[in-house]
């Protein structure tokens, strides 16, 4: 059997602070977009698994009747598995009371997206430039990109949506408001403006990016159980305010929903021409 060595110490005293670096709350690295801004990036690849380039996920959230703090948590129906919060909102939504059904409608069930991004202007946070961030995002501008990629635009952008080099092309986010909220339809892919990047500076900027998939916590059944008892039924007299992924900038905000998604079961489509309009992006 081998000894133990100082190359084996130096290897788990490595893992230890990966682990530990993997608890430390990533939100601070997605870039906030603010209405009458616009914001140049170039979309990034996860290079180590392409296939998870984009992480797609459902969110719920609504102003806790305890504490009136916004609380939030990745749904379990993003991976296909049972949200006890969804599930309330759904049996209130179609067997509850009058007022049973007025309250479910405060849970708000967001469809969101994040992607890499290389951020060459940013005109609200300059000390993002030339960083490696995450971009959050919605059905406004999912579909912009997805029709970069595969649509209707592909011929012209493709795989030029993801390069760094002097074929890549930039992403204009902008960001304008109407009425109470901002909207990004008039964001668009364009050839215009080049970076100026060396080799080891794109290889750098590709291996620096995010694993999407580890930037949400996911609670467990009975942890967001938990949270149900004391933020929508307040069964806890000291109900503490819940850890919140994405800024409370979306409170003020009303969603358009569909028919509540089914038990255990996600949702294809959800009606969120407003929540698009949200400032979270």
């Amino acid at each position: 059997m081998s000894s133990f060595n100082m190359s084996m110490f130096e290897s788990i005293k490595g893992a230890l602070a990966d682990s530990n670096n993997s608890n430390q709350s990533n939100y601070t690295e997605i870039m906030q977009c603010k209405p009458g801004n616009t914001y140049t990036v170039r979309l990034l690849p996860f290079t180590k698994s392409p296939k998870d380039t984009f992480y797609h996920y459902y969110n719920m959230g609504w102003v806790s009747f305890a504490t009136g703090q916004y609380v939030q948590a990745l749904s379990p129906q993003t991976y296909g598995e049972r949200d006890p919060i969804a599930e309330e909102r759904f049996k209130a939504s179609r067997t509850g009371t009058e007022e049973e059904k007025e309250k479910a409608q405060a849970i708000r069930r967001q469809e969101k997206w994040l992607v890499n991004i290389y951020v060459i202007d940013d005109p609200s946070n300059p000390d993002n430039n030339g960083k490696v961030k995450m971009l959050r995002y919605g059905k406004q501008l999912h579909k912009i990109i997805t029709e970069a990629i595969e649509g209707e635009d592909a011929e012209e952008f493709g795989p030029r949506v993801f390069d760094l080099g002097a074929e890549g092309v930039n992403f204009k986010i902008k960001v304008e408001q109407q009425g109470d909220y901002p909207t990004y339809v008039s964001s668009r892919f364009t050839t215009a403006g080049k970076i100026d990047l060396s080799d080891d500076q794109q290889e750098k900027a590709y291996t620096d990016v995010f694993d999407l998939s580890q930037v949400f916590p996911l609670k467990s059944y009975d942890e967001l159980k938990q949270m149900l008892d004391e933020h929508y039924f307040c069964k806890s007299e000291d109900a503490q305010e819940v850890n919140i992924p994405e800024p409370p900038a979306a409170v003020a905000s009303k969603e358009v929903v569909s028919e509540p998604a089914p038990v255990a079961q996600v949702a294809t489509s959800v009606d969120d021409d407003i929540d698009e309009l949200l400032k979270d992006l």
